[in-house]
């Protein structure tokens, strides 16, 4: 297994509407394309406008695949386009590839 972290900066005051979206769209579309969501975390303490989410993957072959459907879809560009229609909600995307080590429970 391997997991993908993903953090986003968001654009201030667009935390709500990127929340909204994943809650009620991406999440939703996710698992036909084999997207597995780990967990979603907002800053308590920090950042107020950052979303930390980590999705699970059997290898990099089926990460790779996934997303490449998922951003092929044609309801989650309409979806995109539609939220992001005045200005973009994140303004920085970091993510990382993190395998698992012999010693970790999640395999």
């Amino acid at each position: 297994m391997i997991y993908e972290l993903r953090v986003y900066d968001v654009v201030p005051g667009k935390l709500p509407a990127l929340l909204d979206r994943f809650q009620n769209f991406t999440t939703k579309g996710w698992p036909k394309y084999d997207l597995k969501l780990v967990g979603f975390w907002t800053d308590e303490v920090g950042a107020s406008n950052r979303l930390t989410y980590i999705l699970a993957f059997e290898d990099m072959a089926q990460r790779d695949k996934a997303w490449a459907a998922w951003r092929a879809d044609p309801d989650r560009a309409r979806v995109f386009a539609e939220t992001e229609k005045e200005r973009p909600l994140v303004a920085r995307v970091q993510n990382t590839i993190m395998p698992t080590t012999a010693f970790s429970p999640m395999q």
